[in-house]
């Protein structure tokens, strides 16, 4: 039986304001309800790649426990971009976004998004990584892609799926719609190992 046939018993809750998380779930053919709440993404000094993640996967979950039913799934999760030995979050201005794909021009970096599943009895977090190898930029595709694109809800500041991507990704080692936002084959896996125990 299909995975959205066995979910009909049960209500997934989508935590996440991105449309490309959405779109995703749309696309899976999952019945879902989107529902926000507001945390502070801030995580302790000391945690070191996949941890970060793992972390604020987990804290976007906690606003919602004292209300999840018997039938619900909720699901949370968070990207980062990891270069450097440090994690690159949203840029906060166009100056920031610049140089945050100027550090990346040339470079490989990973791409890290941890989903966390709570339901009234469990919770299981997984994460995936992905390397993506940048060629080196020019100042003008550079500048091009931040005043068109915009770029301020991305970690890294960029969309592999944008003008960015096609014209400056070499090469990805892991899987493309997690540089998106979601490792859609490990969320619909888990998923199944949640309904079938």
């Amino acid at each position: 039986m299909l995975l959205n046939e066995q979910l009909k018993k049960h209500h997934i809750i989508l935590a996440s304001g991105s449309p490309r998380r959405q779109q995703f779930f749309k696309e899976l053919g999952l019945d879902f309800e989107v529902r926000l709440k507001k945390v502070e993404e801030v995580y302790p000094k000391r945690l070191f790649k996949y941890e970060i993640s793992d972390y604020l996967a987990q804290l976007k979950a906690l606003p919602f426990k004292e209300e999840l039913k018997e039938s619900d799934i909720l699901i949370t999760s968070d990207t980062i971009v990891w270069h450097e030995n440090k994690a690159l979050g949203k840029p906060k201005s166009k100056e920031e976004a610049i140089k945050m794909l100027e550090s990346l021009s040339g470079q490989m970096h990973e791409v890290i998004t941890s989903v966390c599943f709570t339901t009234s009895r469990l919770e299981k977090t997984i994460n995936h990584i992905t390397k993506v190898f940048f060629k080196e930029l020019t100042a003008e595709e550079i500048d091009y892609y931040v005043t068109n694109y915009k770029p301020f809800d991305k970690a890294g500041a960029y969309g592999i799926q944008e003008w960015i991507g096609q014209i400056g990704i070499k090469k990805i080692e892991g899987s493309y719609f997690n540089v998106v936002g979601l490792p859609v084959y490990e969320v619909y896996r888990t998923l199944n190992s949640l309904v079938n125990p």
